[in-house]
């Protein structure tokens, strides 16, 4: 009963030995995928850029790819990267211009920029980039903790990067990015009227 070729037919008279033979047949097809995927485990960010560096983010933490809005409400009172709030069927979405925010300049709302729909419920938020490149595929072995030091002001944002090739892709964190307390407050203090 120990070898694979037992024919579990024969065992439906016996079912604790049919039981045993169906756990071996199932621990052995586990083993057989967890080698499999133990040669080579795979990560699939959402690549996007900003100006001309490469970033990837977890798949996980973008729940939608968009368009730039076309209708966009302007928040009165806040700093110039907050670009105003769109309904995004029926959700009111904050749109934030991430390169801005960085300080790397406005993005331009030409046919490729995006916006990426975090997945975060507490902090609805719609991250405007440069272009979104689409799903990139890394071996997780990849990963090193190790990031150049990126034109654009995000160090703490990052965490880590792959290579592929030539290719340098920032591990870009939308989690820390939603945590980030200066993010938070995008209210522009310096228009705040006077008394």
């Amino acid at each position: 009963m120990s070898d694979g070729s037992t024919n579990l037919r024969s065992l439906l008279n016996r079912p604790y030995q049919l039981l045993l033979a169906m756990e071996q047949r199932a621990r052995a097809a586990i083993a057989n995928r967890e080698g499999d995927q133990g040669k080579k485990r795979e990560w699939i960010g959402v690549g996007f850029r900003l100006g001309k560096e490469r970033f990837v983010t977890d798949r996980a933490d973008v729940k939608e790819v968009l368009s730039v809005p076309e209708q966009l409400t302007r928040v009165p009172g806040a700093k110039s990267w907050l670009r105003g709030i769109a309904n995004v069927r029926g959700q009111l979405v904050t749109i934030v211009d991430l390169k801005a925010f960085l300080g790397g300049g406005i993005s331009m709302s030409d046919r490729q920029a995006r916006v990426l729909v975090s997945s975060s419920r507490e902090v609805p938020t719609g991250i405007l980039v440069d272009e979104v490149v689409g799903f990139e595929r890394f071996d997780a072995a990849d990963h090193k903790a190790e990031v150049s030091k990126p034109a654009i002001r995000c160090e703490g944002y990052l965490d880590g990067s792959y290579r592929r090739g030539a290719d340098l892709w920032l591990y870009f964190r939308i989690p820390k990015l939603l945590a980030d307390e200066t993010f938070l407050d995008a209210a522009d203090r310096s228009e705040a009227p006077t008394r």
